[in-house]
């Protein structure tokens, strides 16, 4: 249990003979020994330890091997809890899978060493993790076996956030965990459900808009928009008390609907979309399109420097756009290009329309996802696109969409692309991606979104803030800084510990400006 000096950390010592190899020891490899043994960590009231599975948890004792032959106090850590299990959770699916593992370079207890390190800078007997080495093939054979019999079977594991979780499973464990499984069911298709209604709604919405302005057209209006089609919301700069790099900062009021004074998002509009699409086109020229792509190039330009809604866009338009972004054949001018302009359409206030189109390609956010591999101009352009995105509530909705998809391998979500790029941003040693990037990071918190994912996210987004923090950021950046830890540590209740204990401490950055101390005062309330 938690105490003032921290929370125990244990090490469970197991000897794999029960108490023989003292006696056949001498008979089997010539020389004493005193045990085979098997360790695990024991802290937060949990067990852990490596195998041939993987990655296992669970009550302390709770394997096959029963009672510990003995069990040593290695001290005692400060570390959150939290951040433990997504240390634990960072093992387990990188250094320490079940293929990785290794009798004798890469075992429990190389992986009891690596935890006790971490969690209270303990470390693991030197005579038990050399020990493999001393044992011969046949004996390393029997001890592997039996280590992977300590994985539980599938009736009797759990698999929770990339660690296995043993436990004894009740009837009323099985129900309600049945009942959890169904609802989640539930909810994907409820999801899926809702994509596809979305983009129906969409196609809809933009046929009866090409169809308004044709009939428009015919009757001699000669202006589109004296149709019923909806205009653009006008946004204008707003400079802040310091210039941006990536171009001035302007706000849009958004719905107030949490406790904590709301502010608007910071969205750079300086992008001119008739200037934006006049070099991609001219980039376009030694690219070879086809005709639906020149179709496309057609229609961003009356999108873009025409005024027209998103309803010119043609269902191939985000297929022109996914090879301009994909294709190894494309320079990266081009891509900038391209990008820059989707910043500059991100600030209409239909593009949401556009976004719900992409959601079986999605071509925006897979190239995103390897943002930080990509050219410097390229992750400017991109990041600001994203940032910009916020300019609007459907569009912010769309970035943070839990529902999971896949691509190039990978299971994504559009809100851990998001929070990938604003992580990455944050912490770019370049000032205009920087600028960008503490940008997205405070509109990410001041969207508040409710849900698991959210919940979990917190605990990284703050750890990548108090990591800027450290690097004395400008007064802009500290404030966007501060402002996105208030919100979080509202919102999340371990980031406060995580607060007060790793730092460096909002307190010292009082007095760089009256808004920054305000914001300081609310991280504080929590914390305390």
């Amino acid at each position: 249990m938690a105490s003032e000096e921290g929370v125990p950390v244990d090490l469970y010592i197991y000897d794999l003979t029960h108490g023989l190899a003292p006696i056949l020891s001498p008979a089997i490899i010539g020389q004493q020994i005193d045990g085979v043994w098997h360790t695990s960590i024991v802290v937060f009231e949990r067990e852990f330890f490596y195998g041939g599975g993987g990655v296992i948890t669970c009550a302390p004792g709770g394997t096959v091997l029963g009672a510990p032959h003995r069990v040593e106090r290695l001290g005692h850590t400060f570390v959150p809890f939290q951040v433990f299990v997504d240390y634990i959770q960072g093992l387990a699916t990188t250094t320490y899978t079940p293929s990785a593992y290794r009798l004798l370079e890469h075992n429990c207890n190389h992986f009891s060493e690596e935890v006790a390190q971490f969690a209270c800078g303990g470390h693991v007997p030197k005579h038990i993790v050399r020990q493999p080495d001393v044992l011969p093939p046949a004996i390393r054979l029997a001890v592997q076996a039996l280590l992977d019999g300590l994985v539980p079977s599938s009736a009797q594991a759990v698999y929770a956030e990339g660690v296995r979780q043993s436990r004894q499973e009740s009837p009323e464990f099985r129900t309600l965990n049945t009942q959890i499984e169904e609802v989640r069911a539930q909810g994907a298709q409820l999801e899926k459900q809702r994509s596809t209604l979305a983009e129906k709604l969409a196609r809809k919405e933009r046929r009866r808009e090409k169809k308004r302005h044709k009939r428009a057209m015919e009757a001699g209006a000669g202006d589109p928009a004296s149709s019923e089609m909806s205009e653009p919301v006008e946004v204008e700069a707003a400079p802040r008390e310091e210039a941006s790099h990536a171009g001035p900062s302007a706000a849009l009021d958004l719905p107030d609907d949490h406790d904590m004074p709301r502010e608007p998002p910071i969205i750079f509009t300086d992008i001119d979309g008739a200037q934006e699409f006049e070099k991609f086109s001219k980039a376009l020229e030694c690219v070879e399109l086809t005709a639906e792509e020149k179709q496309s190039v057609d229609e961003l330009q009356q999108y873009l420097v025409q005024g027209e809604g998103s309803w010119v866009l043609g269902d191939e338009f985000l297929t022109f756009i996914g090879r301009i972004l994909h294709s190894g054949d494309i320079e990266s001018e081009v891509r900038v290009c391209a990008l820059r302009c989707l910043a500059a359409a991100a600030l209409k206030d239909d593009v949401a329309l556009v976004l719900h189109q992409d959601r079986r390609r999605h071509c925006l956010l897979a190239y995103c996802q390897r943002l930080d591999l990509r050219p410097l101009p390229e992750q400017r352009a991109a990041a600001t696109m994203l940032c910009n995105l916020f300019a609007h509530t459907s569009s912010s909705e769309w970035l943070l969409y839990i529902s999971e998809w896949e691509a190039e391998g990978m299971t994504l979500s559009n809100i851990r692309v998001t929070i990938k790029v604003s992580v990455h941003c944050s912490l770019s040693e370049d000032e205009e991606l920087r600028d960008v990037g503490t940008a997205l990071m405070y509109n990410i918190a001041t969207k508040e979104v409710k849900t698991v994912v959210f919940d979990e996210a917190c605990v990284e987004l703050g750890m990548a803030l108090l990591q800027l923090l450290q690097s004395a950021p400008a007064e802009e950046h500290l404030y966007r800084a501060c402002s996105a830890l208030a919100r979080l540590a509202a919102h999340c209740r371990d980031l406060p510990a995580l607060l007060a204990v790793v730092g460096p401490p909002p307190d010292a950055y009082r007095g760089t400006s009256a808004r920054v101390d305000e914001q300081i005062d609310l991280i504080m309330k929590r914390v305390k």
